[in-house]
């Protein structure tokens, strides 16, 4: 469909507390998502929050194979994922480097649970459930804090622990 223009921190609409989808099924939502998927992939993303395109709505895609700003994570299944819950399945947290399209060129490292289950809908209002740990699990809550106003330097704990990927990751910058 389209590539979207990824709203930057500092845009006040991605503070918002986005609302649930009503309807499935719906040309709109087909739209919605079909915007996400080319806009994620042709940045290179991981996953993407429907309020990072202006749309204050809880819809969340993610998934890759392989990507080159995350070159050794595990692959994930791409998903659409509407209205989600996330359910912490174990206490124990790790920490680990986030990046975002919505904070273009920077890192932190934000503590995720390790294990989640996440619920939701897809876009067609068949109900999905999850169990999901590491670099998915933190991809899932990544972009379901978007749906919250959330975005993931608000979570880091130690701010020296964030700063541009070219810095902290030279051996990436040299790749691209």
């Amino acid at each position: 469909m389209a590539i979207r223009q990824v709203l930057k921190m500092g845009d006040p609409r991605l503070l918002q507390v986005s609302r649930p989808v009503k309807k499935f099924g719906t040309e709109e939502l087909e739209n919605l998502i079909a915007d996400m998927l080319d806009t994620m992939a042709a940045l290179d993303g991981a996953g993407l929050a429907a309020p990072q395109i202006g749309v204050p709505q809880r819809v969340v895609i993610f998934g890759l194979q392989s990507n080159p700003r995350y070159p050794e994570v595990e692959p994930i299944p791409m998903t659409v994922l509407v209205n989600p819950s996330i359910e912490f399945i174990s206490s124990e947290v790790e920490s680990g480097w986030e990046g975002c399209l919505s904070v273009p060129g920077m890192r932190g490292k934000v503590d995720r649970y390790l294990r989640i289950r996440y619920t939701g809908f897809d876009q067609y209002g068949t109900a999905l459930e999850w169990e999901a740990e590491g670099f998915h699990a933190r991809v899932v809550q990544h972009e379901c804090d978007h749906l919250d106003g959330i975005l993931y330097p608000m979570r880091i704990g130690d701010l020296r622990d964030f700063g541009y990927e070219d810095v902290l990751f030279p051996e990436l910058a040299q790749a691209g």
